[in-house]
């Protein structure tokens, strides 16, 4: 179950990227993603009460799905969005992709977590081979610093929220159950950041526009999000990054067929580094046991309220 969760986020999250593109341009930042999140929310809710699974978070739940709103929902998509305006997405990527470092240090500063060192040597084979597939976007110079740190902040919002999901389940609240609140705070931010600032609300009603929408919100955020976080849970925070290592991959090979993208001799070597990455990540050590996953102090959520 845990390997096809993990092919699913690397294809789903492989793949969004060019809807990504198509959605820059008529309709503000802002308003994009509050669109495809607030699409999102309402079809997790529907799941939830169909389901009779819907919870309401209570005390310091309530407020780690507040934080996990912000920070996966919200501010992560602000950051990369931006950061893509100024620097070249192949280093975009490779800055997103050092989430599984990340993840490994907050977890070793806020819970005292040993890092695996199989774990820390995979992802640096992992971004070494992806520095190779990108090579000839990083080196044409197109970064900047507040790019950069566009790009640096969005991927820390995306581990803390790592972290956050994970501690939730810890708590008993499901994946599905945690995201749908999350994608409600996210959107509920954004779009009362667009009416204060005066963004005008605006729709592009383009076939491009609508079916990048649909595909983001449906398979890239209730299914791929829902998939992911469930790996989380499953494997530890450090271990399911490593899928944002793999799926930049899928991602140029949808470039290959969309863009023209071309294969080079360096981007072929790069790939084998991140594969080899991979599989180092996922070695299992003789005396090795399964990470603890960390649980707020917050008692239970009440149980599902029937329909």
């Amino acid at each position: 179950m845990n390997a096809f969760l993990y092919g699913l986020v690397v294809l789903i999250w492989g793949t969004t990227w060019i809807a990504l593109k198509w959605q820059l341009g008529v309709v503000p930042i802002a308003l994009s993603i509050a669109y495809r999140f607030g699409l999102a929310a309402l079809v997790l809710f529907a799941w939830l009460l169909w389901r009779r699974q819907l919870v309401v978070p209570r005390g310091k739940a309530l407020m780690w799905v507040l934080a996990q709103g912000l920070c996966l929902f919200c501010l992560n998509f602000v950051c990369f969005l931006n950061a893509s305006q100024t620097v070249a997405s192949g280093l975009v990527a490779v800055v997103f992709s050092s989430a599984a470092l990340w993840n490994a240090l907050l977890a070793r500063v806020v819970h005292g977590r040993a890092i695996a060192p199989q774990v820390l040597a995979g992802g640096a084979l992992g971004l070494s081979g992806l520095v190779l597939l990108f090579w000839p976007e990083i080196s044409a110079g197109h970064a900047t610093a507040a790019g950069l740190a566009w790009a640096l902040g969005g991927t820390l919002c995306f581990s803390t929220g790592n972290l956050l999901s994970a501690a939730l389940q810890g708590q008993g609240l499901k994946p599905v159950q945690t995201n749908a609140w999350g994608m409600a705070v996210g959107t509920a931010i954004l779009t009362g950041y667009a009416l204060v600032a005066g963004v005008p609300l605006v729709f592009d009603v383009s076939a491009r526009y609508v079916g990048a929408l649909l595909y983001l919100a449906i398979p890239g955020s209730v299914i791929g999000f829902t998939a992911y976080l469930t790996l989380v849970g499953r494997l530890g925070p450090e271990r399911a990054a490593y899928s944002t290592v793999l799926f930049p991959v899928v991602a140029l090979n949808v470039s290959a067929w969309a863009e023209g993208y071309r294969w080079t001799a360096p981007a072929l070597a790069g790939l084998a580094l991140v594969m080899a990455g991979n599989v180092l990540v996922f070695r299992r050590r003789a005396a090795s046991s399964p990470a603890p996953t960390s649980a707020p102090t917050a008692p239970p959520s009440r149980p599902p309220a029937r329909a």
